[in-house]
């Protein structure tokens, strides 16, 4: 299995100290009611929820936002919402991170959007969500496009960050992948099925199993190498990462390299956001200068952090560090033939 050291992992998240990332996409508010249900309605046949405590977090694009600062880099974000109260909560939350907002428009004919769980204990029971898909259009359009050029022109590496709420079109895909290529900065990509594949050029294409096996309409097969070098070429980007759950993620490059990496997540709390991690993670470890694999790496490590936390969560470089020298040493005890127990 494809291994990353500490003392590299140290010199990738030093460089990462210096770069700033360009986050474009779909901006979203997640907010969470939990309590108790103890009987069912007499209205309908449905659990009564006693809420007990309420929170909000960054959503989609701007949970990869939060991620990118987290790890220790800088991030702007480009996207939309409305001239809401959640608009200026998921703005306020941006900035309290760390997070530069000038790329965010605020727009009047649509609402911020926002996705509310409702949990029982530890389980979420029902999800209301409140939004508007369509593509933007016209001048918002334009107006968007035209900040995307000043933008990209201030960082080392581009999210694209899709939700299927109307950010990105095509012309907002072309224009940030044309961007990318003149500054010679990577582009990471996390799609959803519409536009699918609207991203030729990309440098690293990340879907999930279930979004390529719809897409492609036919079964994946990540252990495959020539397989996942079929669908690497069909998608036209440099490497295709693959998330597999709790198997992990493939990885197929270009170069005609080939990984496959297990994932190494011990507790599995809530997979919410762990997407959102891998993205973000990808992004800062490939513009510090990791190779892929040792960018799919730290991606793995950072996404079982995070499936290990309630809720859509960031994951720290400290934290990172951490996880990365205890699972060294855990194979070093092992290659020794040291028990763990």
């Amino acid at each position: 299995m494809q291994r990353l050291t500490v003392e590299r992992l140290d010199e990738i998240l030093e460089r990462a100290r210096g770069i700033r990332v360009l986050v474009v996409g779909d901006i979203m508010l997640d907010r969470y009611l939990r309590g108790t249900a103890s009987r069912i309605s007499p209205e309908a046949p449905v659990p009564v929820v006693r809420i007990s405590d309420e929170w909000r977090a960054l959503g989609g694009a701007a949970n990869v936002a939060a991620n990118v600062v987290a790890l220790g880099a800088s991030c702007t974000i480009a996207g939309c919402v409305g001239t809401d109260p959640e608009g200026d909560a998921v703005r306020a939350e941006l900035r309290g991170r760390g997070v530069d907002d000038s790329g965010v428009l605020e727009l009047n004919d649509r609402p911020t959007t926002v996705k509310t769980r409702i949990m029982a204990r530890h389980h979420q029971i029902a999800r209301y969500d409140r939004e508007v898909e369509e593509d933007l259009d016209g001048e918002e359009l334009a107006a968007f496009v035209e900040s995307l050029e000043g933008l990209s022109g201030q960082c080392e590496a581009i999210v694209l960050e899709d939700y299927n709420k109307g950010v990105l079109s095509l012309p907002v895909v072309r224009s940030a992948i044309a961007a990318a290529g003149r500054r010679r900065i990577p582009v990471v990509v996390d799609p959803k099925t519409r536009g699918f594949f609207s991203y030729a050029g990309a440098t690293v294409f990340k879907p999930n199993l279930v979004e390529l096996e719809a897409a492609l309409q036919s079964r994946a097969r990540p252990d495959d190498p020539a397989w996942m070098e079929q669908a690497r070429e069909r998608l036209a980007c440099d490497q295709l990462l693959l998330t597999l759950g709790e198997e992990g993620v493939a990885l197929r490059t270009m170069a005609g390299e080939y990984v496959r990496i297990p994932a190494v997540a011990r507790a599995v709390f809530d997979v919410s956001g762990a997407g959102d991690t891998v993205t973000a993670a990808m992004a800062v470890a490939l513009s510090a200068g990791a190779s892929p694999a040792e960018a799919a790496v730290l991606a793995n490590h950072a996404a079982a952090l995070e499936v290990a936390k309630p809720g859509v969560a960031t994951v720290t470089a400290a934290e990172l560090r951490v996880a990365v020298r205890d699972f060294m040493r855990e194979f070093r005890s092992e290659v020794g033939g040291t028990s763990r127990e």
